[in-house]
């Protein structure tokens, strides 16, 4: 983790986020986000991009490693998320508070995993989250232990459980035997 820092993914550092996405950052529909969000544009690509070039609050934080982009998450306020806001199996489980925020995803790539990268990307965004007011931040990872089979790399976009442990999340419940809902208290 030497040389890692963590910047925020404001308009002018758009091709980074392109290049912390990996591989994926070549295919326009591949998630970039989106999961829980509803949009107009031609591509989940295109409204990444409007949400970072209109955000007055970035929402999402860039890992890099010297100078190169290896990592992305994105933490925005709960309330902004259809798919979390909608989910019953995730509402049940969820206090109603406007100032609540949630990590909707988690990306290293591939040659960067297991160096800290992402414990560092999610401290971040609780530190983010906690700078802009909000109370608690909720994440939805993957108990990959408690999954029947070993998860396709794409199905761990919302992270780890691990990986959320170790920075700090503690679990309120699950919506499923391999997914807990984990939160970091601010308040």
């Amino acid at each position: 983790m030497v040389g890692t820092r963590i910047e925020p993914a404001e308009p002018g550092r758009w091709a980074d986020v392109v290049r912390a996405f990996g591989s994926r950052g070549s295919k326009p529909n591949s998630c970039w986000c989106q999961r829980f969000r509803d949009h107009d544009e031609a591509t989940n690509e295109d409204a990444l991009r409007r949400e970072i070039d209109q955000a007055a609050v970035p929402i999402g934080l860039l890992a890099y490693d010297d100078d190169s982009p290896v990592g992305w998450t994105s933490v925005v306020p709960r309330r902004t998320l259809p798919g979390v806001m909608c989910n019953r199996a995730i509402r049940r489980l969820l206090d109603d508070d406007d100032s609540a925020w949630w990590v909707t995803c988690l990306n290293v790539q591939r040659g960067s995993r297991g160096n800290g990268i992402g414990v560092a990307l999610l401290a971040a965004a609780v530190d983010h989250a906690r700078a802009h007011g909000a109370s608690v931040v909720d994440g939805h990872p993957v108990d990959v232990a408690m999954s029947k089979n070993r998860p396709s790399p794409a199905a761990l976009f919302t992270g780890t459980v691990s990986i959320f442990r170790a920075a700090g999340f503690q679990e309120v419940g699950r919506t499923y035997v391999s997914r807990p809902i984990m939160r970091v208290e601010l308040r």
